[in-house]
């Protein structure tokens, strides 16, 4: 009985084996299974506690995978790497470095049409190549090409759309396929799906482009650069909100978004999600789809709200008052809101999944910026309330440094592109990244100059070196009758005097030859005479003979003690990266004039120091560098070794700069002053002075070319009114008055290039301790600098 039982139920169950894995499709027309078929589209859990648990999303917008009008990813790939037919290009494939070995790094630009269309964007890029010293107007010296078309916007709905761009492209006999071309664009595709489709074939030509996906991008070969606005500035632009090393207050806000948000299409899914990380404390996140034509037709439920909420909140105000700015993408990968979370040291959290940030190749962007996953977007508030305040606060300052250094104005992203690819023609040579995220930047750390950290003024504290303990002194001799003058005499005899003075080297500035050797005075160091081109500009080019880190520029008719001489070269050693002198002068701002203006009046401040009596570095190069000196200039007398301000002075300043000292009086005094401020932003040291410095009218009536006092034609500012000259001690008459006058003009000028006023005001002097203090001559180590 047992044994048939037994039988009976192994039967039953081996049929039921068999109804299900032969007859399962059919079970699911039972009335058992029916009651599940509505819970068939996604199996989410079902929480016992849902009542108590916040929703942070509506189940429908879970249960969709995005906006079905939309192609897919894989789709979105094939569409954006079928647009680069050469996406294989790299340097050493789609570029001719014969072109860049004759001339070096020269850019030209195609002459523009008249009726061709530019945008204002584009005019500024062109302007920046254009008044650069990377410019040539000869194709044959050129490396690199800049097309005159507009290719910035490729959406063919836009205005400034330019059609026809292959046909005209292919016509230029200089294009050669796009080989040794640079485009730049800023949009590219459309609504829907805003491919990265320019609408015509690049070719071999370097793409710097806006919104540039990782999957395209062609590392080492194209640059990803930010959006930028056509209300950019064209040079200098506006300072950072923080200022540099300063701690900032606690902000009120710990992470802020306000904008667009779009209701279907690309780029809807992040900005959609923004509203549940909301708080309303510390944490805002406003939106609005009030915008566009058609906007009512697609609003959601949500819209009414989130268009009342928007209005709340002032944007600016929200940008200064929070410590971190999300950045989400719009229809393409970038936005303005980069720039502008950039300047107002508001941490930059990017949503962008795939965007190839700017200059990434040059700049660490994880010491600037958070980048999130769209994906995680829920996590992004725990995420940043972990990052501890001293991290914050790095973060900050390097916001500021990078929007300083690359990204204020149109011509530091044109030339931080430009610099980005000459630096892959000699990769030996390139800058590093610890030059390109360090003050003063990749655009002042000429790799002409040096490529190692060590060999810089700035880093001296952080590698734990120190300048040299000898200067050379350089003097500018300007003698008409071409004999040697008293004062000229006894300022040799007081510099060979310093225990510091390694050589002597006399700059002869005139037509009539120098006096024999016999009609000098004996030293104690080498004296050696330089032959000049009776310029101005002179004195500061890199001369080889000096090998010394500190230079001490002098006037022939200065009067210095060799006390004094010590003393500032001593205070020198502990500010190399600054100018340290005695004589002073200051600039201000002439509201009614609405210029600068400049005086020698004595003042509680001070801003420049005359390089009459002046120490400054000029890094000579170490065993080893030799082989990395600056490229001379074919006018002055051939250098081998580099020296960084004279680097600065003969490669980073165009032509027409050193022209306009050559051209106004006492111009190399202030360009010297505004480009060490401009690289440091730190202001001169003025040094205790025994006698006063008398300003003397330059005569250089034997000197045929470059006379002083004779300004270069078209030189002069032409639209602000001049303001009266100002009584200066030591000047006299109307070649004193013209001295200034041309001092003012030159100040506003360098203030029109640098886009801003580099010069730093101070209101410090030092002078060595003890200095007139109550105590014993003997114990004081410079009592001569007390006598007058």
């Amino acid at each position: 009985m047992q044994t048939r039982k037994k039988y009976i139920f192994l039967t039953f169950l081996a049929s039921w084996l068999l109804l299900f894995f032969f007859g399962g499709d059919q079970l699911r027309h039972f009335t058992f299974f029916s009651g599940r078929k509505a819970e068939a589209r996604r199996n989410w859990p079902r929480w016992t506690d849902q009542s108590l648990l916040k929703s942070f999303a509506d189940p429908e917008e879970l249960q969709r995978d995005g906006d079905p009008s939309l192609p897919s990813p894989r789709a979105q790939r094939a569409a954006r790497l079928s647009v680069y037919k050469n996406s294989r290009c790299r340097m050493e494939t789609c570029f001719d470095f014969s072109r860049c070995e004759k001339h070096g790094f020269k850019v030209f630009t195609y002459p523009r049409e008249r009726d061709q269309p530019l945008s204002e964007s584009y005019g500024k890029i062109l302007a920046s190549i254009e008044r650069s010293r990377y410019y040539t107007p000869n194709p044959e010296e050129a490396c690199l090409f800049i097309l005159s078309i507009d290719t910035l916007d490729r959406d063919h709905l836009s205005r400034q759309y330019v059609h026809n761009v292959d046909e005209k492209i292919r016509s230029f006999p200089l294009w050669n396929g796009g080989r040794n071309h640079l485009i730049f664009n800023l949009y590219s595709g459309t609504w829907p799906n805003y491919t990265e489709d320019l609408g015509f074939d690049i070719g071999q030509a370097i793409l710097a482009k806006a919104s540039f996906y990782t999957e395209s991008f062609r590392p080492g070969f194209d640059i990803s650069i930010p959006l930028f606005s056509k209300d950019h500035p064209q040079r200098g632009g506006e300072r950072g909100w923080l200022y540099r090393d300063s701690i900032h207050p606690k902000k009120k806000y710990l992470l802020v978004f306000k904008g667009k948000r779009y209701l279907t299409g690309i780029g809807s899914g992040t900005r959609n999600a923004l509203h549940h990380i909301h708080n309303g404390k510390d944490i805002v996140s406003l939106t609005t789809c009030k915008h566009g034509k058609d906007w009512e037709k697609h609003k959601d439920t949500r819209c009414d709200k989130d268009n009342v909420n928007y209005e709340k909140f002032d944007y600016q105000e929200l940008l200064h008052n929070s410590t971190f700015c999300i950045v989400p993408r719009g229809r393409r990968l970038g936005s303005f809101r980069f720039l502008e979370a950039l300047q107002a040291a508001c941490i930059p959290v990017l949503l962008s999944d795939g965007w190839e940030l700017p200059f990434a190749e040059a700049i660490d962007w994880g010491k600037a910026a958070v980048v999130g996953n769209e994906r995680l977007l829920l996590q992004i508030p725990s995420a940043v309330r972990c990052i501890d305040p001293e991290r914050v606060l790095a973060f900050q300052q390097q916001t500021q440094f990078l929007w300083d250094a690359y990204f204020s104005s149109v011509d530091k992203i044109v030339h931080t592109t430009l610099e980005i690819i000459k630096d892959r023609l000699l990769p030996h040579r390139s800058r590093s990244r610890f030059l390109w995220n360090r003050l003063p930047g990749g655009l002042l750390a000429l790799p002409n100059f040096s490529t190692h950290p060590r060999d810089f003024p700035f880093y001296y504290l952080q590698h734990g070196s120190s300048p040299s303990e000898k200067f050379t002194a350089f003097i500018r001799a300007v003698s008409q009758s071409g004999s040697l003058s008293q004062p000229i005499l006894r300022l040799i005899q007081a510099v060979s005097g310093s225990q510091y003075c390694a050589q002597i080297l006399v700059l002869w500035s005139c037509e009539k030859p120098p006096p024999p050797s016999g009609k000098w005075p004996r030293t104690t160091v080498p004296l050696t005479i330089i032959q000049g081109r009776r310029r101005l500009s002179d004195r500061f080019f890199p001369y080889a003979a000096i090998q010394t880190d500190a230079v001490l520029s002098l006037d022939e008719d200065t009067s210095l003690s060799t006390s004094e001489v010590d003393f500032a070269f001593v205070v020198w050693r502990s500010f190399p990266e600054r100018i340290v002198g005695f004589p002073t002068q200051s600039h201000f701002w002439d509201a009614e004039q609405r210029r600068w203006g400049y005086t020698s009046k004595w003042t509680n401040e001070l801003s420049i120091v005359l390089t009459a009596a002046a120490f400054y570095h000029r890094y000579p190069a170490r065993e080893g560098l030799a082989g990395r000196g600056a490229r001379p200039h074919p006018d002055p007398p051939p250098c081998s070794f580099p020296r960084y301000y004279h680097s600065l002075f003969t490669e980073y300043l165009p032509v027409g700069l050193r022209e306009l000292v050559d051209g106004l009086a006492a111009c190399e005094d202030i360009l010297m002053n505004v480009l060490v401020a401009a690289v440091t932003k730190l202001p001169p040291i003025k040094v205790t002075q025994r006698k006063q410095h008398k300003e003397t009218v330059p005569q250089q009536v034997g000197c045929k070319d470059g006379d002083v006092g004779t300004p270069l034609a078209g030189e002069r500012s032409p639209s602000p009114p001049r303001s009266p000259p100002a009584k200066v001690k030591g000047t006299a008459g109307a070649a004193g008055g013209r001295r200034f006058s041309q001092q003012q003009d030159c100040l506003n000028q360098l203030v029109d290039w640098f886009g801003y006023m580099p010069l730093v005001s101070s209101q410090l002097r030092l002078d060595p301790v003890l200095f007139k203090d109550q105590v014993s001559v003997l114990r004081k180590k410079y009592p001569r600098l007390e006598k007058l």
